[in-house]
């Protein structure tokens, strides 16, 4: 039995292990094997602080066809590590120090303490609009009306009770910015406020632009809407994915800083981590998980609000990533635990 699931996990995970080893070898030629141990430790981060957003991807997905799951594989993969952990922080940096693009990709190269102190002041905007998108999230998950599962069936009865209305999640999401902005000793009150509203009406916007898009999708001859989308409504998840993947990874260009100050290296690290996250999430739509174990979502939900208000409270006060990394494995573990209780009762 254990062989073959060694032979599974080989075949569903094969480029995955294919560039990781390739990764780590081309690193421990080009910069030694300190080199490549760091990278190991950047992947491992990021697979362990990024096991909610694979969760929360999952259930995307597996409303998306075949093809745009293959595309979330490839094409995704490269914006999440060129465009996401690369070329956007670089954006960043540029936009909030005033400098040019090529001064900045200079800097990255040759000055990488002076592009980590750059990207360190640009860390207020980063967290308020990460904060307000993830906020946003994890709001409309707790306000919807018609969710089935509950983990936390009094706090969510109630919630749920009060939802049915699309404006409610935003709206909340924006007092909580708002509450951020208004901290004693926060001393980036107007950039909280600007960056943390782009974030909550990115969200909701997104979210909204992919209702209308479902609505817009044919349906089958029967006359019922068709479970897998294609065209527009998929290439708006797909998008979608990607704002997310944006938000969750943020915050982990940051807190790689502390590890390594080599752009490349925290580039190669993110983008096998963010691969490796992308492959799992493809494996659990693929073996119906989350219909398994029912409180996952929720625990992964649960885990994304405590990292919106980490993000939004670390513009005044320092919050370690560890700290917000581990609460969030704490409520997945939860979360598991939970599920396979519930799987034995319902046996």
């Amino acid at each position: 039995m254990q062989h073959n699931h060694l032979d599974h996990f080989l075949k569903a995970n094969l480029w995955s292990i294919i560039i990781t080893v390739l990764s780590l070898i081309g690193l421990g030629l080009w910069h030694g094997p300190g080199a490549a141990l760091t990278a190991t430790v950047l992947i491992a981060i990021e697979m362990a602080f990024s096991f909610d957003n694979a969760v929360v991807n999952a259930k995307i997905l597996g409303r998306l066809s075949r093809f745009w799951q293959q595309m979330f594989l490839t094409v995704g993969i490269i914006i999440a590590v060129v465009g996401m952990r690369l070329v956007f922080p670089i954006l960043i940096v540029a936009v909030t120090a005033g400098l040019g693009f090529s001064e900045v990709v200079k800097l990255a190269l040759y000055d990488s303490k002076e592009y980590a102190h750059y990207l360190e002041l640009a860390h207020p905007s980063i967290a308020a609009f990460g904060g307000g998108f993830l906020l946003t999230l994890a709001l409309y998950f707790l306000f919807d009306d018609q969710r089935k599962i509950r983990w936390f069936a009094r706090l969510e009865k109630k919630l749920q009770a009060a939802g049915g209305h699309w404006w409610l999640a935003p709206t909340l999401a924006l007092v909580g910015v708002g509450l951020a902005a208004l901290l004693p000793g926060n001393k980036h009150v107007a950039t909280t406020l600007e960056a943390g509203i782009i974030g909550v009406v990115g969200y909701t916007a997104m979210t909204q632009l992919m209702a209308w898009l479902g609505r817009k999708e044919p349906v089958d001859k029967d006359g019922k809407k068709r479970k897998v989308q294609t065209g527009w409504a998929a290439f708006g998840g797909f998008m979608y994915l990607q704002l997310l993947d944006a938000s969750f990874s943020f915050d982990g260009v940051l807190g790689a800083f502390a590890i390594t100050n080599d752009v490349i290296l925290i580039a190669v690290g993110l983008g096998v981590g963010a691969l490796w996250v992308r492959s799992f999430t493809v494996q659990l739509v693929r073996h119906n998980t989350l219909e398994h174990l029912p409180y996952l979502e929720h625990g992964a939900h649960y885990a994304i609000l405590a990292l919106a208000l980490a993000l939004l409270a670390s513009i005044t006060f320092h919050i370690p990533d560890a700290v917000t990394g581990f609460v969030g494995i704490v409520i997945i573990i939860a979360s598991l635990r939970a599920s396979r209780l519930e799987a034995r009762r319902g046996a």
